[in-house]
C-alpha cells in the first residue's frame, strides 16, 4: 500500500520527509465503521513496514470530534460489534503486531469509547485545550474492552474505575492530571506542536524506538529481576538486533566524537 498523499476516503495520508500524517475524515463527527477500521489497519500496517518512515501523526478533521468511537449508524444498520476490523483490529493500532515506531495522537477535540481507547494506543498524546474524554460504553450496556484492560495499568485503579463504571466525562485538564495525556496546547496550535514532536522523534535511534515499546509490551507481567535477566540474555528480538546494530556502534562513535548520530536503522 503506498502511503503518499492518499486523498479520497474516510482516512486522509500525507508524507513529510520520515513523517506520516493520518487524518480520519469521516463527517459529522469522525466515527469508525468496520470498513474505515479496516483501512487504517491497512495504513498503519504499511507505515510499519516501511523503513523511510521513522514516525507517525494521528489526528481527524475539524474541531468538534477527534473520534466519538464505532459509528453507531452502521451498527444500527447492523454491523455487529465483532465484525472484521482489519488489521490491528479497531481503529488499526491497538493490536497491531511489531509496530516498533512512535505513534503522535492529535487530539482535536471529543475522544469518546473507541476514539478514547484508539487514542491511548498512541505513544505520545498532545490534546487541545476544548477537548473531552469519556468511557460511555456502560451506559449502552457494553464494556470498553481495550481501556479496561489499559487503562487501571496506567493511572490510579480507583480513577479508572470510576471513569468506566459511571461512563462520566473529564476535560484535558484532568486528563493531563491522571497521566492520560502528554501536553495540552490551543486548539490553533495542536498540529503545529503535533509536528514538531514528531520531528524531533523521527530525528531519533529507530532500533531504540522498537526496543522500548517491545520492552513495556513483554515485561509487564514481570517482576524487575525477570524482566531485567530477560534484557540482559537479549531475550527480545529488539534488544538483539539492537546491540549487533551499526546504530549501537554509531551512537558510541558519535558521543566519542562530539557529533549528532546518523541513524540508519540497522
Amino acid at each position: 500500500m503506498s502511503l503518499t498523499n492518499i486523498t479520497e476516503g474516510p482516512i486522509k495520508t500525507a508524507v513529510d520527509g520520515r513523517v506520516l500524517e493520518v487524518t480520519i475524515d469521516r463527517p459529522k463527527a469522525n466515527a469508525i465503521d468496520a470498513a474505515t477500521s479496516r483501512v487504517m489497519g491497512d495504513v498503519f500496517s504499511a507505515f510499519r513496514d516501511d523503513d523511510n518512515l521513522r514516525c507517525a501523526i494521528l489526528t481527524s478533521t475539524g474541531d468538534r470530534f477527534f473520534c466519538p468511537g464505532w459509528d453507531l449508524k452502521a451498527a444500527a444498520d447492523g454491523e455487529s460489534a465483532d465484525a472484521d476490523y482489519g488489521l490491528g483490529g479497531f481503529g488499526g493500532l491497538q493490536e497491531l503486531p511489531n509496530l516498533g515506531k512512535p505513534v503522535v495522537c492529535a487530539v482535536n477535540g471529543l475522544a469518546y469509547g473507541g476514539g478514547f481507547e484508539i487514542m491511548i494506543a498512541c505513544d505520545i498524546i498532545i490534546a487541545a485545550d476544548h477537548s473531552t474524554f469519556a468511557l460511555p460504553e456502560i451506559r449502552s450496556g457494553v464494556i470498553a474492552d481495550a481501556a479496561t484492560i489499559k487503562l487501571p495499568r496506567r493511572i490510579p485503579y480507583h480513577v479508572a474505575m470510576e471513569m468506566l463504571l459511571t461512563g462520566r466525562s473529564f476535560d484535558a485538564a484532568e486528563a493531563k492530571h491522571w497521566g492520560i495525556i502528554n501536553e495540552i496546547v490551543a486548539g490553533d496550535a495542536l498540529m503545529a506542536r503535533a509536528r514538531e514532536v514528531a520531528e524531533k522523534l523521527a530525528g531519533g535511534p529507530p532500533l531504540v524506538y522498537a526496543a522500548i515499546k517491545e520492552v513495556l509490551e513483554r515485561v509487564h507481567h514481570l517482576n524487575d529481576k525477570e524482566a531485567l535477566a530477560l534484557l540482559n540474555r537479549r531475550g527480545l528480538p529488539t534488544i538483539s538486533k539492537l546491540y549487533a546494530s551499526e546504530d549501537q556502534l554509531e551512537g558510541a562513535r558519535a558521543f566519542a566524537e562530539k557529533r549528532d548520530p546518523v541513524w540508519k536503522g540497522k
